[in-house]
């Protein structure tokens, strides 16, 4: 007697690709979780803060003292003893948008050399979270009773605290 029998078929049935593609997607979601992406970008930003805040303040604590060094101190009293943002490079008007009465590093006159911009720093960092087109770098600068300068970068992501003081 001959019997019939149907062809076996050969592939996955609906239900295990869909199992797949769930497993696939949870894992996804964990990868995500453990990563966080948005908090590297923002460590990666705050380091480029930390890069940007010391840069400032070794190029001004070097023109500050090589004027002194000249016998005259343009850098030490342009800077204020109240908060001020630092202009962009190339940038000499506008302050919409600036914290206090911006001070121009490429614009501090001195017996003892060019300006701060360009032969201390090239030009003035931009911080990362302000737009191309702002006029004000994103970065502050004060001096103190005791005319120690601080250079900060308010706009620190993280709860951080990025500055130096000389």
């Amino acid at each position: 007697m001959n019997t019939y029998s149907a062809p076996q078929r050969k592939g996955f049935t609906l239900l295990e690709i869909l199992l797949v593609i769930a497993a696939i997607g949870i894992l996804a979601a964990i990868v995500l979780v453990a990563i966080n992406p948005n908090r590297q970008l923002a460590q990666a930003r705050n380091a480029q803060r930390r890069s940007d805040v010391l840069a400032i303040s070794n190029a001004v604590y070097q023109k500050i003292i090589d004027e002194a060094n000249a016998g005259t101190s343009n850098t030490l009293t342009a800077i204020t003893t109240t908060v001020a943002e630092i202009y962009k490079s190339g940038t000499t008007t506008g302050t919409t948008g600036c914290t206090g009465t911006p001070i121009d590093l490429a614009a501090v006159a001195s017996d003892a050399g060019a300006d701060i911009v360009p032969l201390y720093l090239a030009q003035v960092p931009q911080d990362p979270s302000e737009g191309a087109t702002a006029v004000c770098s994103g970065y502050t600068i004060v001096k103190d009773a005791n005319n120690r300068i601080t250079v900060a970068a308010p706009n620190a992501e993280l709860s951080a605290t990025i500055s130096v003081t000389r």
